[in-house]
């Protein structure tokens, strides 16, 4: 069929499409390059340590410090956290096991076994996945001890090495992250805001210039639109700022990110900007770019002038709204009291996930999980010992690595790793042993060709999930070549080895973990993309709360939690493709239909975000009450055509009650009822609410027919 023709294209297509999926992958983006040469400074420091003082373990040390460090000191001392959690707990476990299981070899059998499930089952059900990945990670890497011909002394002081080097190589990333922290002497929130509001006035600028079709622009500025501005919020309540200056960042945040907003649904509405226009849009311009130098330079932004409002009634649609929000979030500074409903709440505190979820301990998914990867992780460690080959434990570590919650994404890892296996033990790695060791005669020498592998793996590692863990494997597989021994390694068997033990997991995690209670990416890409349509549903219905301060937070929940699910939907779709089965005709069908509606399903995300701030009636965005009520019940109706939007995904036969016919009926109510309120709304907000409106129709009423026929095709 037209649609899985598209989805498996011909070689030529299929080159293109990879080279274009590299470029937008390793493109540069604002911080991608600090957050490399951190990574490689905090990997080479680890490297230099071990190979100077001969620590065992090195290779997970140097591999740790190059994937704990993240974009902010805060996040990395969190993932750092968690590790040292992970493996203390894990540590404990394997030497308890020493001390009770030692002297038996079955007692001791049955105590790995026992190791492995509990290491999936906390994978599963702990909502902290990187503490309790950590902990079957040492238990993996750590697993050839126990039947090492050793006394008991000998493995616990290796069982110690192993938490100790990659503690250590913890804190060494810690403290690069708190070096360049203390470097910067930058307020992240600013930071924050400051990007934010360069985007928008990169992408004006390129309007006022009658160029508005700058494709990476438009992205990154409906990226920031999606991704909110939850993390801006959080450092705020978390920042301990007197409580007046508190509300008035509160309501710049909020006010960046509805101008954000508003500048991701503009090329919606227009590809030019009339000559009427330009010259008043180049004013606006010019008051965000002073606003973000006052922000930046740490004082008050002052008012200079007017951006524009209060003139003729602008052509460009939601010039008027962008005027007025720039006035406002110099008006947060004069007047702060005036916009404080978008103040953190008082008794807003970050809210800790609980270490279980509310399904319990012995919920039978996270049961059937632990199951299917400990027998996967069991037939490696059985058959590695077997064949008296402990070089190919690797086998064991790619089973906790891999373990996903469905077969396409698991697949799509496993490929990952293989690939980046293969790329950094075989190519890399080899041609570094064949090629350029044999003439290194010292540690400056290696450190050289280290630091050159290390930045392009880094790199590789920075770019999104569909690509980053080709890169922590590249730098892996190096690693573990160069830094299991303290010498120049040129010795092949080391690379072979590590690719077997590899492709010895992917075997056995085929075997077992695929075929058993698997949940195929197809069926939760549909239900995943059928919970995004509902809860898009609950935002177009608008604010349950009464109290303005509570909707506004809920509505940032809200707003956030639809963004991951657009995320998961796109990672789903990506593990279709490594399915299959009698299905997968069927879920690659599908995968092609919902790959067409993404789009329109976020440009409409996005224009419902923008139409929100009228529904919550927030400061210089009131409406008269009669267009208010109108606007509701276009709104409730737009949300029951994408709750039968989502029951035709899910198979299920709506009722035949809210038609396109209706809305567009109830839309001209609504545009009459604005237009008739124009003693009470200005011109330019007249114009801003029937564009959006106008758009949020168009996009629900294409969507619904689009829909209605893919399900039909797919059923």
């Amino acid at each position: 069929m037209a649609s899985i023709a598209q989805t498996l294209p011909t070689s030529n297509t299929r080159l293109a499409w990879f080279w274009d999926f590299l470029k937008g992958e390793l493109v540069p983006y604002r911080g991608r390059g600090a957050l490399v040469t951190r990574t490689v400074l905090a990997s080479t420091l680890v490297m230099l340590i071990i190979m100077t003082f001969r620590l065992p373990y090195g290779a997970y040390g140097a591999i740790y410090a190059l994937i704990l460090s993240r974009e902010s000191l805060e996040a990395t001392a969190n993932a750092v956290w968690n590790v040292v959690i992970g493996f203390a707990i894990a540590a404990a476990y394997i030497i308890l096991g020493l001390t009770l299981a030692l002297a038996d070899p079955m007692l001791r059998f049955l105590w790995i076994i026992g190791g492995f499930f509990v290491g999936f089952w906390a994978m599963s059900a702990f909502r902290k996945y990187s503490a309790a990945g950590r902990f079957g990670y040492l238990i993996a890497i750590t697993v050839t001890l126990w039947d090492r011909h050793a006394t008991a002394a000998s493995k616990v002081e290796n069982t110690l090495w192993a938490v100790g080097v990659v503690s250590l190589a913890s804190l060494i990333a810690l403290l690069v992250e708190i070096a360049f922290a203390a470097f910067r002497r930058s307020d992240e929130l600013i930071d924050a805001m400051a990007e934010r509001l360069m985007c928008v006035e990169d992408l004006l600028i390129h309007y006022v210039a009658g160029d508005p079709e700058n494709a990476p622009l438009r992205e990154a500025v409906a990226r920031l639109a999606l991704t909110g501005t939850s993390r801006m919020r959080l450092k705020l309540r978390r920042a301990g700022y007197e409580p007046q200056y508190a509300q008035r960042m509160g309501a710049v945040v909020a006010l960046t990110g509805r101008l954000v907003d508003l500048a991701a649904n503009l090329p919606h509405f227009t590809s030019r900007v009339p000559e009427t226009d330009r010259e008043r849009l180049g004013r606006v311009v010019n008051r965000i770019r002073e606003i973000r130098e006052d922000l930046t330079k740490g004082s008050i932004p002052q008012t200079r002038g007017s951006a524009g409002e209060g003139e003729i009634p602008a052509t460009l649609p939601l010039l008027g709204e962008m005027e007025r929000t720039v006035s406002l979030i110099v008006q947060a500074f004069a007047e702060p009291r005036s916009l404080s409903v978008f103040a953190p709440a008082p008794d807003a505190r970050p809210e800790r996930a609980a270490p279980l979820p509310p399904s319990g301990w012995l919920d039978s998914e996270h049961l059937k999980f632990a199951m299917r990867g400990c027998l996967a992780a069991t037939a490696s460690y059985i058959t590695f010992n077997a064949l008296a080959w402990p070089e190919i434990s690797t086998a064991v570590t790619t089973c906790f690595l891999t373990a996903l919650t469905t077969i396409g994404a698991s697949r799509q890892k496993q490929v990952l790793r293989i690939s980046g296996a293969l790329v950094g033990g075989l190519g890399i790695g080899m041609g570094a042993q064949v090629f350029v060791l044999p003439y290194i005669d010292s540690i400056a020498g290696f450190t050289v060709l280290y630091i050159a592998i290390i930045a392009v793996a880094a790199w590789i590692a920075t770019s999104s999930p569909r690509l980053s863990y080709f890169g922590v494997q590249l730098a892996v597989a190096f690693c573990l070549i160069n830094l299991q021994e303290f010498k120049l390694q040129i010795s092949l068997t080391v690379a072979r080895d590590r690719v077997i033990g590899v492709l010895l997991g992917l075997l056995m995690m085929w075997l077992f973990f695929d075929q058993l209670w698997s949940s195929p990416a197809g069926t939760e890409m549909k239900r995943t993309f059928s919970s995004a349509l509902r809860l898009l549903a609950r935002l177009a219905r608008g604010p349950v709360s009464k109290d303005a301060r509570e909707a506004i937070e809920a509505s940032y929940v809200l707003r956030e939690t639809i963004h991951v699910h657009f995320d998961r939907v796109r990672s789903l779709a990506d593990g279709v493709l490594f399915e299959f089965g009698p299905s997968r005709r069927k879920n690659l069908e599908l995968r092609s239909y919902i790959r067409q509606w993404g789009p329109q399903l976020r440009a409409l995300f996005v224009m419902r975000i923008a139409a929100l701030k009228y529904r919550l009636q927030a400061p210089g965005f009131e409406l008269p009450e009669a267009v208010r009520l109108q606007q509701q019940a276009y709104d409730d109706h737009s949300a029951r055509m994408l709750e039968e939007m989502a029951d035709l995904i899910e198979q299920k036969t709506p009722p035949a009650t809210n038609t396109i016919e209706d809305s567009h009926d109830l839309l001209h109510r609504t545009i009459e009822g604005i237009q008739g309120s124009s003693e009470q709304l200005s011109p330019d907000r007249s114009r801003s609410l029937i564009t959006l409106l106008r758009g949020i129709d168009g996009l629900t009423s294409s969507l619904s027919a689009e829909i209605a026929h893919g399900s039909r095709q797919t059923a």
